[in-house]
């Protein structure tokens, strides 16, 4: 599983579930902008950072760093490449902080006795298996954190529950769409060789029938109408006969699956469709 690429696409859509984290809800995400910065001269990458947007330049910057291995050399490389970033970027912001999120304490890197004075004012460690020991627990947004850290027979009984509870603290139809896919993304990737039914058994719905996309096409009665005209190379013209499965409405879905960056393979299994079918859908929209 890719841990980076799942909390730098958490941090950037849901900013506010970073600063619940690190104990700071009361701060407004909209000041910030998060952003994964190239270091040009060593090709450091960090994986992400939080700064304010310009007219709240007064705030102090945030890295963050996901590290869920060993790694001798990593605060090395970590205040190497944030002093790189002062000097390359120059930010006013008069402070700044190092926040390092492992999955575990035990997986903690020593931190060489020559960073002593960068310690206490500027890092902060956060060990995911101990939020639990905060409360923290009850937030929805630290919930869906912990679900990309838990084991497999835990995430079982968690994902559920991050279900109903964005159902139930959720109003807004978009946000709660993009909560669940966001919750069904990590269930997906923590299980790689479930079927679409078990996912839906283990999460106990069907979660694309409750996004925005799927409702849009239904509402288009696209899921309950037969096809016409016939299926050629690109999918052009109209169906013609009657295609069973509900065809048309499934092709709608997989369009808009595959414009929000589900891979083929991916969106073949949740729509139930040919791989190759799936494919000719994507090339069409292209």
């Amino acid at each position: 599983m890719k841990t980076d690429t799942i909390f730098y696409e958490i941090f950037k859509e849901f900013p506010n579930i970073f600063f619940e984290l690190i104990g700071q809800p009361e701060i407004d995400p909209n000041t910030y902008q998060f952003q994964a910065p190239e270091i040009k001269q060593l090709a450091f990458r960090l994986d992400g950072l939080f700064c304010p947007l310009a007219e709240f330049s007064h705030q102090p910057l945030y890295f963050v760093e996901i590290q869920f291995y060993n790694d001798p050399r990593f605060y090395e490389r970590l205040f190497t490449s944030i002093f790189l970033y002062f000097s390359q970027y120059q930010p006013p912001n008069p402070d700044w902080y190092a926040i390092v999120i492992y999955k575990r304490r035990r997986q903690k890197n020593t931190i060489p006795s020559r960073y002593r004075a960068l310690i206490e004012p500027h890092l902060r460690l956060i060990y995911l298996d101990e939020l639990r020991k905060t409360g923290l627990e009850f937030s929805l947004g630290v919930g869906i954190v912990k679900l990309i850290v838990e084991r497999r027979s835990q995430a079982q009984k968690i994902a559920p529950q991050l279900v109903v509870q964005a159902q139930q603290e959720l109003s807004d139809p978009v946000l709660q769409e993009q909560v669940l896919q966001f919750i069904q993304t990590i269930v997906l990737y923590k299980f790689p060789k479930l079927s679409t039914e078990e996912i839906k058994t283990m999460l106990n719905l069907d979660l694309i029938k409750h996004t925005r996309v799927y409702q849009e096409a239904k509402e288009e009665g696209k899921l309950e109408g037969k096809l016409e005209g016939k299926l050629e190379g690109k999918l052009e013209g109209k169906l013609e006969g009657k295609l069973e499965g509900k065809l048309e409405g499934k092709l709608e879905v997989t369009s808009r699956l595959l414009a929000q960056g589900f891979t083929i393979q991916r969106v073949a299994e949740l729509v139930d469709l040919d791989v190759e079918i799936v494919k000719q859908v994507d090339l069409e929209n292209r």
